[in-house]
């Protein structure tokens, strides 16, 4: 026998409920047809056949109706309606409550943070656990951990063989920092003029290489364009021109105007000597904050970081979050980090260092960790994606064993 798909068993089941009661209005019998139709509810036991089994039910009782209503003489017609069943919410597994326990923290807890935490969040954030239920019944855990092994406060081990590892290793002095970097703009000009050269080179040098800036300081020279009377003067459209292709060359081009109105009002045509008034400019970072004052001013108030130092210290392990054996997540956490250990009298030259070790040997992409004398110092040497030029070496290596 056929099996009858349920589509055309329930069309059945309506055609016999309107002949059998003679249901002419169709709000009612399209009630009982919706009501044989439904699911049974999740406490009755479920309906065989596609709810004929309740069918059943209701035409004896239909029966048994009209036989007492015909003895007493009265009848009755039964009209079943649609009731809007209730929701049951399930009860929430007690190991679904312990997983709410350890969650990540709210979005809010990452803005405009400060450097000072409290030792109770951070501890909190010194392990991370995230649990996750995924398909066939299976989770998975991911767990964060720290790979530093440096204290917030203290130096890291071995600190002073590796800062004069770096130092045999860049004495040849052939990065691009060495040559083209931001102390020697304005070099050939009176020390007025120089620092507001210094000034612009600094403001330049944001998301810029070196040698893309040295020569945008050059073109600005070529022009008349390095005083502050000169800047005032000229068409934002000529200094865009003149200075591309700087990073973010037109929003700079706006920032060096506003710099030069600042100067020429506020200091007689010199630039600013103290950090809240360099910082106060727009445009300046506390990167080229403290960079303006060791070159221009010759004031050591804090270490310039860059994105090579920040890289280059946390692979090292030589910086952490506050209380935590976490990375450092931006610049200037670094350098606060750094400060607490670092002598003063390293402070000037370290960025140098660094940035042209950077630039070279420790560079952001495919390291050169084979050509580095301090890697066995290194937490990180030969973790990340090495140079092409690594790679052969390493093929050549285990093809000679």
């Amino acid at each position: 026998m056929p099996k009858i798909p349920m589509r055309a068993k329930l069309r059945r089941v309506h055609r016999k409920l309107c002949s059998r009661f003679s249901l002419a209005d169709p709000q009612s019998s399209m009630n009982l047809f919706l009501f044989v139709s439904m699911p049974p509810p999740i406490s009755s036991p479920p309906l065989s056949n596609g709810g004929f089994s309740f069918f059943c039910d209701f035409e004896r009782q239909q029966s048994e109706l009209e036989t007492a209503n015909g003895a007493s003489g009265s009848s009755e017609t039964l009209v079943y309606t649609r009731k809007k069943r209730l929701k049951q919410e399930a009860l929430e597994p007690l190991e679904k409550k312990s997983q709410q326990l350890c969650v990540l923290p709210d979005i809010e807890e990452f803005a405009f943070k400060k450097n000072t935490r409290s030792s109770k969040r951070s501890t909190t954030e010194t392990n991370i656990s995230v649990a996750s239920a995924s398909t066939a019944g299976r989770s998975t855990e991911t767990i964060i951990t720290p790979t530093s092994t440096k204290t917030a406060g203290s130096p890291p081990e071995n600190w002073v063989q590796v800062l004069e590892g770096i130092r045999q290793m860049r004495s040849s002095g052939d990065a691009p920092v060495d040559s083209m970097g931001c102390d020697k703009a304005g070099s050939f000009l009176p020390p007025l003029e120089r620092r507001f050269a210094v000034l612009l080179g600094s403001l330049l040098s944001s998301q810029t290489k070196d040698q893309v800036n040295n020569a945008a300081i050059h073109r600005l020279h070529q022009n008349g364009l390095l005083t502050p009377e000169a800047i005032d003067k000229a068409d934002e459209s000529t200094i865009k021109e003149l200075i591309y292709p700087v990073g973010f060359y037109a929003r700079k081009a706006t920032y060096m105007k506003k710099v030069a109105k600042i100067c020429l009002e506020k200091y007689n045509g010199d630039i600013p000597s103290s950090l809240d008034d360099l910082l106060a400019l727009p445009g300046i970072g506390p990167k080229m904050a403290h960079l303006i004052l060791h070159i221009a001013w010759n004031d050591v108030q804090g270490i310039c970081v860059d994105t090579h130092v920040h890289r280059i210290c946390n692979r090292l392990g030589w910086v952490s979050r506050p209380a935590t054996k976490q990375k450092t997540s931006s610049p200037e956490e670094t350098r606060v980090a750094l400060q607490q250990w670092l002598p003063k009298e390293e402070w000037v030259a370290i960025n140098p260092l660094l940035v042209g070790f950077g630039q070279t040997i420790c560079t952001p992409l495919r390291p050169r960790c084979e050509a580095c004398s301090v890697a066995r110092l290194c937490p990180a040497a030969f973790k990340e994606a090495s140079s092409p030029s690594s790679k052969l070496k390493k093929s050549k290596q285990s093809k000679e064993l």
